[in-house]
């Protein structure tokens, strides 16, 4: 099995992300990661959506959801020719003496501090999952209470996008 990103362009209405999420369980499929958001187009959402599956199965749920009357238009986006990242945000144990490291730590990972309370730090980042989980293996010594990580967002690299002319209007 490989893991794969799809990219799912679909109407903004109610509903719409029941009905594609539906179809990956009927089938069998877990999904690894599911982010959504509205584009550049309010009446248009995009799907961002990680499954670790075969090639042909997938392609199977590939044209089952191209037959949903509220998708717009499904790619595949790889590694190679997209830009990826999650979103983190990981509060830490922060004792005084502990904090200068923990800041270099944070500063280390390109990542920055959201909120200071008196026993903790709150850090946000954003990176690829492999960033991430390095990232969080080196908060590890200093006690993670709390943490939260969004689901993976992906765009293609360069001048091509997806929501070209070929997009249709949502009735």
């Amino acid at each position: 099995m490989s893991t794969h990103t799809l990219s799912v362009l679909v109407e903004n209405k109610p509903g719409v992300l029941a009905r594609v999420s539906g179809l990956f369980s009927r089938r069998g499929f877990n999904i690894d990661s599911l982010a959504v958001g509205e584009t550049e187009h309010p009446e248009v959402s995009r799907i961002t959506i990680v499954v670790n599956a075969e090639d042909s199965p997938l392609e199977q749920v590939t044209k089952q959801l191209n037959k949903l009357v509220n998708v717009i238009k499904i790619v595949e986006l790889d590694a190679a020719t997209s830009v990826q990242r999650e979103l983190l945000l990981v509060k830490v144990r922060a004792e005084r003496a502990m904090r200068s490291q923990i800041l270099e730590t944070v500063q280390l990972f390109r990542a920055r501090v959201v909120d200071v309370a008196p026993d903790t730090l709150t850090i946000e980042a954003t990176g690829t999952a492999d960033k991430l989980d390095a990232l969080l293996g080196d908060l590890e010594p200093f006690g993670i209470k709390e943490m939260v990580q969004s689901g993976l967002v992906a765009i293609g690299r360069g001048s091509r996008s997806i929501a070209g002319p070929a997009l249709r209007t949502a009735a």
